[in-house]
């Protein structure tokens, strides 16, 4: 007899990766806010000295948390993965002074991509923003570095299912119905591994539920993945990665070296055709 436990085949999507050294471009971002290409890695996109001032605010700072959703690490800043509005938009305002403090008084990368394409959007009708409720709103970006072992240190997931899941009360649940981009800076990389793969494939409602992950998008099985294409982005410090979220992805392994993987990360689209938000 059928029940919901069979097990789904995962469909294959190509990927499309665009990989360059040098500095982003509004153009590339929007390319995947549309869905025109699946990644976007830029070596070299911003300085060693911003990236290690970064790294050593991050270190230093009062914010600095262990993270409790079952993903090991630290954190600074507020995610909304697993919280409802109310919890998450108290965290991002709580949080903001840390975050802030982050980026110091630097020409930091994120907040220049931001404004750059806040403006460029801005010409094409089309308006930027950080998420918000009566709660407060949320930041530009949190700081994260992982301390996982093994195969993997951030096992496969997707980032659309808590978005599409997050709640009436959220508006940028609607972003989940487009593209939900994943942004990251990499302030520092350990020598060996720490690296971004992405799957040829792009889970449907029905994936997920057959994954026990409808609500999370965390984590996908290997045997579940074992069949499906992959590629790995070798990523250093001073790099950028900006990926359509709704495809699986994980983060290898890292070698025990020292040093840590730490990113600064943001989340953007579209909730409307004239609306982009963004938050983390």
């Amino acid at each position: 007899m059928a029940t919901n436990q069979v097990a789904q085949t995962p469909a294959i999507s190509p990927l499309t990766i665009k990989e360059r050294t040098g500095s982003i471009s509004t153009a590339e971002i929007i390319s995947v806010l549309k869905g025109e290409i699946t990644a976007l890695h830029i070596s070299q996109a911003f300085s060693p000295d911003v990236a290690e001032e970064i790294t050593t605010n991050f270190v230093g700072s009062p914010g600095l948390k262990e993270r409790k959703d079952g993903v090991p690490g630290q954190y600074v800043g507020a995610s909304h993965y697993r919280k409802d509005a109310a919890t998450y938009f108290k965290e991002a305002e709580n949080a903001r002074p840390h975050v802030d403090a982050l980026l110091g008084n630097l020409v930091d990368p994120v907040r220049a991509l931001f404004d750059a394409l806040k403006r460029e959007l801005h010409k094409q009708g089309v308006e930027l923003r950080l998420a918000c409720s009566e709660h407060g709103k949320a930041n530009v970006c949190r700081g994260l570095s992982w301390s996982g072992s093994g195969t993997y240190s951030l096992d496969p997931h997707d980032d659309v299912a808590q978005v599409l899941r997050a709640g009436n009360d959220y508006e940028l649940s609607a972003v989940a119905h487009n593209i939900v981009a994943a942004l990251n800076f990499y302030p520092s990389m350990p020598d060996e591994g720490g690296n971004l793969r992405l799957w040829s494939h792009k889970p449907t409602v029905a994936d997920r539920k057959s994954q026990g992950v409808e609500n999370t998008g965390y984590p996908y099985s290997a045997a579940y993945l074992d069949a499906v294409p992959s590629r790995e982005i070798q990523l250093k410090a001073g790099d950028i990665a900006l990926i359509d979220g709704g495809f699986v992805h994980g983060v290898t392994g890292q070698s025990g070296n020292g040093k840590r993987r730490l990113v600064l990360n943001s989340f953007f689209g579209f909730a409307r055709p004239d609306l982009v938000l963004w938050w983390t």
